[in-house]
């Protein structure tokens, strides 16, 4: 993740603890121990891939930074949140960022601030007398927050419409869903014939996408490429892109793309089904894609099935074009399927 954010890294110290220590998530001998690989590699920056409080923060980067350069520590969701940043495109997607990046910097403003006894005597909108700067620092965020909900609310409400259209259509709506660079947009290309952004890098599609796809006789789909979901994705980021997510939520089938040449597959499947379960998306049906079977030893695309018929999951290569003809079959019985269920309730 953190090559991906843009920087380079110099080292990776690992410890092992029974619990974090409340001041410092790491114990002292660990601390001294990272101070001095930071004046070794003369790094100004330490990136702990756990989630730390404000308090455990400021408390490292003193420690840290005592004999040497002022040394900024950042947390599992400053880098994920720094990805996101970076890779928002559309309007929508921005806002969502900004939303995530306030709430979480407003749990960490009292880092920032060695004024925090200096009194502001101003009147009116800049706060009362004896208003604290981190006071009214709060009072602004809080009020940025509230614009932006209001905004991204006015977002989800066109979604809803947009989505209530296909449902009186019978169109069978499909969403992408998986861990992080699993090819999702390769595969959406590929299903589709569209040109949605494509790279080797986490979090590369932040906004969703969604195509009517037509898969033969009386077969269309709409189908939908999602944002990548990761190991622990911060609350804050969950609530801030709920419109984005509500597409899957409101799916009637889910493709859970998993990279099968990963050797943490099944962890990555675990992780995207607690993401799915904690946006209301648990019981829509999925069907497993193992993507990128050309990478994999040993797997040729196949479509599995259980002992009644039902599909386990289905193996395929979106870079090569393997196994997508069989992938495109399931999708079409199951799109003719919704349009007669569709036209019998319209009866």
């Amino acid at each position: 993740m953190v090559e991906s954010a843009g920087s380079e890294v110099a080292l990776v110290i690992r410890g092992k603890r029974e619990r974090p220590d409340a001041a410092t998530f790491a114990g002292s001998g660990k601390v001294e121990e990272i101070r001095q690989a930071l004046l070794e590699q003369r790094s100004e920056m330490v990136v702990f891939d756990q989630r730390l409080s404000a308090a455990q923060v400021r408390n490292l980067e003193r420690a840290l930074s005592e004999g040497g350069p002022a040394i900024r520590v950042l947390d599992r969701t400053d880098v994920i949140l720094n990805i996101f940043a970076q890779r928002a495109r559309s309007h929508e997607g921005k806002l969502q960022v900004e939303l995530a990046q306030l709430e979480h910097l407003s749990t960490r403003l009292v880092r920032g601030w060695t004024h925090l006894e200096r009194q502001r005597g101003a009147l009116g909108k800049t706060g009362g007398p004896g208003e604290k700067q981190i006071e009214m620092d709060r009072r602004l965020l809080r009020e940025r927050v509230k614009k932006l909900k209001e905004r991204i609310r006015k977002v989800a409400k066109s979604h809803d419409t947009q989505r209530a259209g296909r449902v009186r259509s019978g169109v069978l709506r499909v969403a992408l869903v998986g861990y992080t660079n699993a090819g999702k947009s390769t595969l959406f290309n590929r299903l589709s014939g569209g040109d949605a952004y494509v790279a080797d890098l986490l979090f590369a599609t932040l906004d969703t996408t969604t195509r009517r796809v037509w898969m033969g006789d009386g077969a269309n789909v709409a189908l939908s490429d999602t944002v990548g979901f990761i190991r622990e994705l911060p609350h804050s980021l969950v609530a801030a892109f709920r419109a984005t997510l509500e597409e899957t939520a409101q799916a009637d089938l889910l493709l859970h793309v998993v990279d099968s040449a990963n050797p943490q597959a099944h962890e990555q499947i675990e992780a995207v089904n607690v993401v799915l379960a904690e946006i209301g998306a648990a019981e829509v049906p999925q069907i497993l894609i193992y993507n990128q079977i050309d990478r994999a030893h040993g797997l040729a695309p196949e479509i599995v099935r259980d002992a009644c018929g039902k599909i386990l999951n289905i193996k395929v290569s979106a870079s090569t074009g393997a196994g997508i003809e069989g992938l495109r079959e399931v999708l079409a019985e199951g799109a003719r399927e919704a349009s007669r269920n569709s036209l019998a309730t319209a009866a």
